[in-house]
């Protein structure tokens, strides 16, 4: 089977499940592992590079706002590929290119590829997307196999933090102007350990003021800008730092968002592990896969 991924997610769950020589092209986000890096680009995005958060914010609000996409699909690499499976998304507009115009270009493909969407909004359906993504790739049983693993990690962790005091935890997936954590992001939290003082499990990352978390004395603050890296996150954590400090915070971490945490693929429970590290360092050694950086001071 050729299978066009158009989620970064996706990609990464292909890949883990052992389907990935059966990739034949992805987007251009698409850089884990490392040889998905080499395939055909499906993708561009109409966001100009070296922009702030918060020209990235109002860029994204401008282009949605009239109705445009943030994604342009390269629809004769698609032709090209000759897919037999493609995997969109259509869970959050600024994670990818729109599910829709997957459907239209799709219809005209020769073959009629299946296209397959993945909405996961909770870790439960992550997983189950595993499941679902190898049962569409014609391997049911490697579905099976990966998320019954994933639960077993998540489980380990759930065992290792009972009857553990709980932190409270702000998750910062956006910094100008505040977004805090939402999806599964909470869950994660939740599961390391934790207390998730403003995200809801299950709902969107939701826009604040700064002068809304003032004060909230978080025992964490997780900076996870999304889809940046460890060490972008902490440079702006530190561009930021006055901001983070006005919550009342005693610590600030930068993360790897792009790798496990805003991602809903196979590494959010990486994720997991690094925070239950991160909150429990007594108790639990930090993950050895993941780079976290505690930001101490500006400059």
């Amino acid at each position: 089977m050729r299978i066009a991924s158009l989620v970064p997610s996706s990609t990464e769950m292909l890949f883990a499940l052992g389907l990935g020589n059966q990739v034949v092209a992805v987007t251009h986000e698409c850089d884990f592992p490392p040889q998905a890096a080499a395939l055909p680009r499906l993708s561009e995005t109409v966001i100009a590079p070296g922009l702030s958060p918060a020209e990235i914010d109002a860029e994204v609000k401008r282009v949605v706002g009239q109705g445009d996409p943030l994604y342009r699909l390269k629809a004769e690499v698609l032709e090209s590929v000759r897919p037999d499976l493609i995997i969109a998304q259509d869970v959050c507009a600024v994670c990818a290119v729109s599910y829709d115009d997957v459907l239209a270009i799709a219809a005209r493909l020769p073959g009629n590829p299946t296209v397959l969407k993945q909405d996961p909004v909770s870790l439960a359906e992550v997983l189950e997307n595993a499941v679902e993504v190898a049962e569409a790739a014609g391997q049911p049983e490697a579905g099976v196999a990966l998320k019954s693993d994933l639960e077993e990690r998540i489980g380990s962790v759930r065992g290792a933090v009972a009857g553990l005091d709980r932190p409270d935890v702000l998750a910062l997936e956006w910094l100008d102007p505040p977004f805090t954590g939402g999806h599964w992001v909470p869950e994660m939290i939740e599961i390391a350990g934790g207390r998730d003082l403003v995200g809801q499990p299950g709902l969107k990352s939701v826009e604040h003021g700064w002068d809304e978390l003032t004060g909230l004395k978080p025992d964490l603050a997780v900076v996870m800008p999304c889809g940046y890296y460890v060490e972008e996150a902490a440079a702006q954590a530190r561009d930021y730092m006055d901001r983070i400090r006005s919550t009342g915070t005693k610590r600030i971490v930068a993360v790897d968002a792009a790798a496990s945490f805003s991602r809903p693929g196979p590494r959010l429970v990486d994720g997991i592990e690094l925070l239950a590290g991160l909150m429990h360092p007594r108790t639990l050694r930090p993950s050895q896969s993941l780079a976290s950086i505690e930001v101490r001071e500006a400059g």
